[in-house]
């Protein structure tokens, strides 16, 4: 047998259907869809208000968010949904002998500057995220699922806007 230095992916297909069935279980299980941004801000509450208490009880924003869950923000199932996101990416990594600490990214460039872009990718999505009232799965993936006019809207601006950049940023890449 050959070296064989191919990566091993899941099949697209295989994985869309297996994304829609999540979504399908999360919808019949829990009454709502999926999205990463209502964990990150159940997170952020709660360092804030282990870090700053006296800050977070004077700020009408953390009163309201304690008060719609009760429990505590990390009583928040999205939280242990994103868990299991990071833990299963791990997972398929190992499993697939992709786990590797480096840096993908174009030879035009240098690995702190792909880092300092996807930073900045990172901090323009999680604001976008917030000014949606949701991120890329809440707002796209739950809503067209659920046949949402604005789910569908959400899903063409995000491809269309990622398609419209992809020229400027192509030599992150290539």
């Amino acid at each position: 047998m050959g070296n064989n230095n191919s990566k091993k992916y899941l099949n697209p297909y295989l994985g869309g259907v297996l994304l829609g069935l999540v979504l399908l279980a999360a919808f019949y299980i829990s009454g709502r869809g999926l999205g990463a941004s209502g964990a990150v801000k159940s997170m952020v509450v709660t360092g804030i208000e282990t870090i700053a208490p006296a800050h977070a009880e004077g700020t009408e924003y953390y009163q309201n968010y304690d008060k719609s869950h009760p429990g505590g923000p990390l009583h928040n199932w999205l939280v242990w949904e994103m868990l299991g996101v990071l833990v299963g990416g791990f997972i398929s990594g190992a499993v697939s002998g992709r786990l590797k600490w480096k840096v993908e990214h174009s030879p035009k460039i240098t690995s702190k500057t792909r880092l300092i872009f996807a930073l900045i990718g990172g901090i323009l999505f999680g604001f976008g995220s917030q000014m949606g009232r949701g991120c890329t799965s809440g707002s796209a993936l739950s809503g067209m699922a659920v046949m949402s006019l604005g789910g569908f809207i959400t899903m063409a601006f995000i491809f269309g806007t990622g398609f419209a950049f992809a020229y400027f940023a192509r030599k992150l890449w290539i």
